[in-house]
C-alpha cells in the first residue's frame, strides 16, 4: 500500500496565503488520535504550526475524541509535536523569523498507515490578490461550461 488517502484539506490555506515552500511531517500522536483520524474526524481549518527553532508543533488542529476510547480518550485541540528533520525546522524557524511568513498545513493525510501532515511557509495575501484570485477562478469556470457547450452541440 504506497498510495497516501487525504483526510483533511485545510482549503481556505490556498486562497488566504501564497504558499511558498512545502514540507511534510510526521505527526506524534497518542492511542485514540489515530483511530479518530482514520474514521476522517479532522479540522485543520484553524490550525497553525509553532516552532521556536528546535521543535515544532501543531496548534489548532481539531481531532475529535474517538467515541469507543472510554476513559483514555485524548483532548481535542491539544498541541501536537511534527515530527522534522533538523535542518527542515531550521528553514520553517528562518522563514517565519528572517522573511515574516507563517506555516501552516494544508493537508492531512495517511501514507502507509502512518499519519503525516503537509506544511507550507505562506505569507499573506492582500486582499486585492483574493480578488484578482477569485475574478481567474469564475473565468476558468466561464471557459469551461462554453466548452461543456460546445462539445454537447457537436454530438447532437
Amino acid at each position: 500500500m504506497n498510495g497516501k488517502k487525504i483526510i483533511s484539506r485545510n482549503r481556505k490555506a490556498k486562497f488566504e496565503y501564497e504558499l511558498l515552500e512545502t514540507f511534510e511531517a510526521g505527526i506524534e500522536l497518542k492511542g485514540s488520535e489515530i483511530k479518530s483520524i482514520r474514521a476522517g474526524q479532522v479540522s485543520l481549518s484553524e490550525a497553525y504550526v509553532r516552532t521556536n527553532g528546535k521543535q515544532a508543533w501543531l496548534v489548532g488542529a481539531h481531532i475529535a475524541p474517538y467515541e469507543h476510547a472510554s476513559a483514555f480518550n485524548h483532548e481535542p485541540e491539544r498541541d501536537r509535536r511534527l515530527l522534522l528533520h533538523k535542518r527542515e525546522i531550521k528553514a520553517l524557524w528562518d522563514g517565519v523569523r528572517l522573511k515574516g511568513v507563517t506555516i501552516v498545513p494544508t493537508v492531512l493525510y495517511l501514507r502507509n498507515g502512518l499519519a503525516k501532515v503537509e506544511i507550507a511557509l505562506a505569507r499573506g495575501k492582500r486582499i486585492y490578490d483574493k480578488r484578482q484570485t477569485l475574478k481567474k477562478r469564475d473565468m476558468e469556470r466561464d471557459i469551461e461550461r462554453t466548452l461543456e457547450s460546445r462539445r454537447g452541440r457537436k454530438g447532437d
